[in-house]
C-alpha cells in the first residue's frame, strides 16, 4: 500500500493502492463510476476493468483509490499482464471534485507504479481527458473506433455460409476451452481480447446480461472455426457485436461477413432499434466492411503512452 498526502480544501488527498478491494470498497468504486457516467455519457472504467473489481486479488491487477479525508472521490486500475506492452490504466475522478489536481496525482500514482510505461485509455476522447494526457507527458497511440447502426430497416440477405460450415449455439462448459483456444488464435496480437482466460469467460457468463442463444459458434467437420458473441444492452435498448473472430486459416472465404449477419438477425429479432461495435480505426479492412453494412463511427476512445 502506498501514500501521497497533499493539502487539499476538505483534507488530505490520499492514494492507496490495493491488490484486491474489499466488498464496501468495491461498492464505493462503482458507485463512483456510475456517477462519473452519468456525467460524461459512457463508462470511465471498460467492462473487463469493472469484472476485475471483483472477485479478489488477480494476477498483475492493482487498484488506486484517491480519498480527500474520508470521501472516495478517485479511482484508478492498474494491469500489468502483457509480456511485451507497458502496463495499461484507466482512471476516473469525480465530476463533483475535477479542477482540483486528482486527476494528474492518479496519473502520477500510475506513472509511478508502472516504472514510467504506461498506456492510459480515455474513453469518450474528451478534451479534459486529452490535457490530463499531455500534462503527463504522454502520446496518442491507439483510437479504437465505437460504430453504430440502426436495425429497424435491417435489409441483409441469407447469410452464405462456406461450403461445409454450420452455425450453431454456444454451449456453457462444453463448448469453454473450444472457444477459448480459438479466441486466443484469432486475436494474438490483440492486447486485450486474446489474453481471455477461463476465469474471464466465467465472469462474463455470469453476468446479467449473457445469453448463449446469441453466442454463435461456426464449425466445419465438427471443429470451431469462428464465433459471433453478441451481447443486449437492455437499458440503452443497444444490441452489440460483442466479439467476432475467425481462426487463421479460415479466413478469406467471407465467414467474418456471414457471422456478422448472423448476429445482427439475432438482435433485430429481440427488437433492438440499434447496433453497436468497436473496431480499431487503423483496421482499415474492417472498417470498410462494417461501413459497408451500414455502421458509422457514434464515438472514439483514444489510448495514450509514454514514449518507449
Amino acid at each position: 500500500m502506498t501514500s501521497d498526502d497533499t493539502a487539499r480544501p476538505g483534507g488530505a488527498r490520499s492514494i492507496e493502492t490495493h491488490s484486491a478491494l474489499a466488498p464496501d470498497q468495491t461498492e464505493a468504486v462503482l458507485a463512483l463510476l456510475a456517477e462519473a457516467a452519468r456525467t460524461d455519457g459512457q463508462q470511465a472504467v471498460s467492462e473487463q476493468g469493472r469484472l476485475q473489481l471483483r472477485g479478489g486479488e488477480r494476477e498483475g491487477v492493482s487498484h488506486l483509490l484517491l480519498s480527500v479525508g474520508d470521501e472516495l472521490i478517485g479511482y484508478a486500475q492498474l494491469e500489468d499482464t502483457d509480456p511485451v506492452e507497458a502496463p495499461a490504466a484507466e482512471l476516473v475522478v469525480h465530476p463533483g471534485h475535477r479542477g482540483h489536481g486528482h486527476g494528474r496525482a492518479l496519473g502520477a500514482a500510475l506513472l509511478a507504479a508502472s516504472g514510467k510505461r504506461l498506456r492510459v485509455w480515455a474513453h469518450g476522447g474528451h478534451s479534459a481527458a486529452r490535457h490530463l494526457a499531455q500534462v503527463l507527458g504522454l502520446t496518442l497511440f491507439r483510437e479504437l473506433r465505437q460504430m453504430r447502426r440502426p436495425l429497424a430497416d435491417l435489409d441483409l440477405s441469407e447469410p452464405g455460409l462456406p461450403e461445409e460450415v454450420s452455425v450453431r449455439t454456444f454451449v456453457p462448459g462444453q463448448d469453454d476451452a473450444a472457444w477459448l483456444a480459438v479466441n486466443a488464435a484469432a486475436f494474438a496480437h490483440h492486447p486485450e481480447q486474446g489474453s481471455l482466460t477461463q476465469r474471464d469467460l466465467d465472469d462474463r457468463k455470469a453476468e446479467p446480461w449473457f445469453d448463449p442463444a446469441g453466442f454463435f459458434l461456426a464449425e466445419r467437420a465438427g471443429e470451431l472455426i469462428g464465433f459471433h458473441w453478441t451481447k443486449v444492452h437492455a437499458e440503452e435498448g443497444l444490441g452489440e457485436v460483442y466479439v467476432l473472430g475467425v481462426r487463421p486459416g479460415a479466413q478469406g472465404g467471407g465467414l467474418g461477413k456471414a457471422l456478422t449477419a448472423v448476429g445482427l438477425r439475432h438482435l433485430a429479432d429481440q427488437g433492438l432499434p440499434t447496433a453497436m461495435l468497436y473496431v480499431d480505426a487503423d483496421n482499415k479492412a474492417a472498417v470498410s466492411v462494417y461501413e459497408r453494412m451500414g455502421f458509422t463511427t457514434y464515438e472514439t476512445d483514444l489510448m495514450y503512452r509514454t514514449e518507449t
